[in-house]
């Protein structure tokens, strides 16, 4: 029984895919962050282009 908990301790298969996992995890949450502010700014610039023109339909 220790031998087989041992084993299993020394065990680094999953640790890869659990590595990638929260690489993937940290890439997708910049992203979703970027095109956020993103949008942010690019919503504004349009308001400004509405208010500058005077459209009434924005």
């Amino acid at each position: 029984m220790k031998n087989a908990v041992l084993k299993f301790l020394r065990d680094e298969r999953g640790a890869t895919a659990i590595e990638y996992g929260l690489i993937v995890g940290l890439i997708a949450g910049l992203i979703v962050a970027t095109v956020t502010a993103i949008g942010v700014k690019i919503e504004a610039m349009f308001k400004g282009l509405c208010t500058a023109i005077g459209a009434t339909a924005c």
